[in-house]
């Protein structure tokens, strides 16, 4: 296709695949800014346990990292909201974007160009659903939807919101009328292609040296600073097992191995939605992980 500055360019891939050096190569031989696509490096001091590696960006500007305090619950609306505004400041710059990152909620919304209206706290509705279990709550937010992504019911707290956000949409059936989606139609979207058995490595060797580098540190800290452990939990994966050891409710054997099964099964959920994404008409370029920098900008560039 032909490139122009307007092009979104969008490097996604599952866990482990060496997404963020692939985005800065294509950054600095493109000039461009990266934009994370990551639903959990926003918030500050979550460094080791998201993965941030900061040194990999190598002086290329990137945006929506860092943006909000540990313990907050950031959503898709502000999201968006926080991803168009980079966007226009990027372009008015002159500099092209390119939006990198694993979440695939957050890569399809904004290749839709869908806007979501705010949800404002329903305080009842919180009440009545307190002491209620994670399985309860399940069923609920099923009344409600089809749930494609598990990370809703992956604890109470992520449930609730997850059932007054859906609540809201069915109390307000006009807002869909309201927020007609304006899909992206110059996008080059790549996908980091990475064999099943090499990911599986790579996620176990990043564990061990995550560990190794102090990220249950990193979790003592954010409860030390105030961060109740329930909100660090939230936020799943390192944070949900890492807690847990933290406060003495897993050993470090249990929480080693129930986190590396969860990151797996994780990185298996994140191909899954970018197949889905590819069959609801979001095609992506697969390119290999094991590709050198130099030959991954040269293959995008003839995209």
């Amino acid at each position: 296709m032909m490139h122009n500055d307007d092009t979104l360019y969008v490097i996604t891939g599952p866990t482990a695949s060496g997404k963020t050096s692939k985005a800065v190569a294509l950054a600095k031989a493109i000039d461009a800014e990266i934009i994370s696509a990551d639903s959990r490096q926003i918030y500050r001091g979550m460094d080791l346990g998201t993965g941030k590696d900061i040194e990999e960006y190598d002086g290329v500007p990137y945006h929506l990292i860092d943006i909000c305090d540990a313990g907050y619950k950031y959503n898709l609306f502000e999201y968006l909201r926080d991803y168009q505004a980079a966007r226009d400041d990027i372009r008015s710059r002159g500099k092209r974007v390119i939006l990198c990152g694993g979440t695939g909620l957050y890569v399809e919304s904004v290749l839709k160009g869908i806007e979501l209206p705010p949800v404002p706290e329903d305080r009842a509705l919180r009440a009545s659903l307190e002491g209620k279990s994670l399985d309860e709550l399940t069923e609920i937010l099923r009344g409600y939807k089809t749930l494609h992504n598990t990370t809703d019911v992956d604890s109470c707290k992520r449930a609730i919101r997850a059932i007054e956000i859906s609540k809201y949409y069915h109390e307000h059936p006009d807002l869909e009328m309201r927020t007609t989606p304006h899909p992206v139609e110059n996008a080059v979207v790549i996908g980091v292609e990475i064999d099943r058995e090499s990911r599986r490595q790579r996620i176990t060797s990043r564990l061990k040296a995550r560990l190794e580098a102090g990220m249950a540190d990193e979790v003592r800290r954010l409860i030390d600073s105030g961060v109740a452990p329930d909100d660090l939990i939230y936020y799943g994966l390192e944070y949900k097992f890492l807690t847990k050891y933290v406060i003495g409710e897993l050993s470090y054997e249990e929480m080693f191995s129930q986190l590396e099964i969860a990151i797996h099964q994780f990185a298996k959920r994140q191909m899954t939605w970018f197949r889905g994404m590819e069959r609801r008409g979001y095609p992506l370029h697969w390119l290999d992980w094991r590709l050198s920098n130099e030959e991954f900008v040269a293959a995008v560039k003839v995209l």
